[in-house]
């Protein structure tokens, strides 16, 4: 497997990964109004613009995207795992190496975490410092732990 700064000819593939995950995915934890939410928020345009930033990165086996991950600052802000790769290892594998890029420059990283990561995120040492709630259509809530780990102190 190669962990690497995505490029445009990944794109689709990127696309596709995350769609697909928050397909297949989030109607085990979440509302369809949620679910159409999380997909709308993954949408090209700000996949795009985060790959224009040169903030996404690509674990690849031998041809294709299995997992993709994302950062701004010390904010992680996209992990996601093809379905037939999760519970294998791959985010963690994909989280370790954004936190490590982030820890050069931070002593704490942060996100929003998702149902099905939060209990990932516990076990690699992050904590909820508090919850966050966001209305979507039809008057469906999401509501979502900020969680933060702290790498030195």
């Amino acid at each position: 497997m190669e962990y690497t700064k995505a490029t445009i000819d990944d794109m689709e593939e990127i696309y596709n990964l995350v769609q697909d995950t928050i397909k297949e995915v989030y109607p085990r934890y979440y509302p369809e109004e949620v679910v159409r939410f999380f997909s709308q928020q993954q949408s090209w345009e700000n996949l795009e613009r985060d790959l224009d930033e040169e903030r996404i990165y690509v674990l690849l086996d031998s041809e294709h995207v299995i997992g993709v991950g994302s950062f701004e600052g010390n904010h992680i802000t996209r992990v996601f795992v093809r379905t037939d790769y999760q519970s294998h290892g791959v985010g963690s594998f994909i989280m370790q190496h954004l936190e490590d890029r982030i820890e050069r420059e931070y002593e704490t990283v942060h996100l929003e975490s998702t149902m099905p990561a939060v209990i990932m995120c516990e076990k690699r040492g992050y904590r909820t410092v508090r919850h966050e709630k966001w209305t979507v259509r039809n008057g469906a809530v999401l509501v979502y732990p900020v969680m933060e780990k702290i790498f030195r102190g």
